[in-house]
């Protein structure tokens, strides 16, 4: 299944994609092959592309952690829905098993979700999706990824590059909104109350 040479810009970002349309993987055996291999994180797009991706720096994995927290930390005030890390897996409508680095649903969905569904790659979305840019990322690899998530459900989208510091924000019916530098981005209404201090990570 893998192929040499590999591309100078997978080597740069520590970044593989493999085809596997011919394969014909189902969800059952993706997840068998996650399970399998716990060490390294993988995605499936709908194109049926295994993207499998290095860890994250340090410096990624504290911004990353410094959301998270954030967001859970609102989610368990608020009471209405449940917050979710980079581990958990979403498969979307259109098939791609897709992990936000953060993200958030209703708690009504949540429970529609049968118990054993949960421990796996449950067919669902984020009602509100995070991505964040490091090394590893391209721009336009994210913002696919923004724009895959509002096509299949997503109320709310943010793409943050602490780089550039810039916030990409998506909507379903617009174009994305991009803030430059800003100091808070705010979750309403989908967030209710949710206002996250960027500066924390820049």
């Amino acid at each position: 299944m893998a192929r040499l040479p590999l591309t100078k810009e997978e080597v740069a970002t520590g970044r593989l994609v493999l085809s596997l349309k011919s394969v014909g993987l189902t969800p059952e055996q993706f997840f068998r092959l996650c399970s399998d291999n716990r060490e390294i994180s993988m995605e499936l797009t709908a194109q049926k592309e295994l993207v499998i991706m290095a860890p994250a720096g340090i410096e990624s994995g504290w911004r990353e952690t410094k959301i998270i927290y954030r967001l859970a930390d609102w989610a368990l005030k608020d009471g209405t829905g449940i917050a979710l890390g980079p581990t958990a897996g979403y498969t979307l409508p259109n098939g791609a098993v897709r992990a936000p680095d953060a993200s958030w649903m209703p708690r009504e969905r949540w429970e529609a979700i049968p118990k054993e569904e949960r421990e796996k790659f449950a067919h669902t979305y984020p009602d509100f999706a995070l991505e964040l840019m490091s090394p590893s990322n391209t721009l336009a690899e994210l913002h696919a990824k923004m724009t895959e998530y509002i096509a299949n459900g997503a109320r709310l989208g943010w793409l943050i590059d602490p780089y550039e510091k810039h916030v990409y924000i998506y909507r379903p019916g617009q174009r994305f909104e991009t803030l430059e530098n800003p100091t808070t981005i705010s979750g309403d209404p989908v967030l209710p109350g949710f206002v996250f201090n960027v500066t924390e990570i820049w």
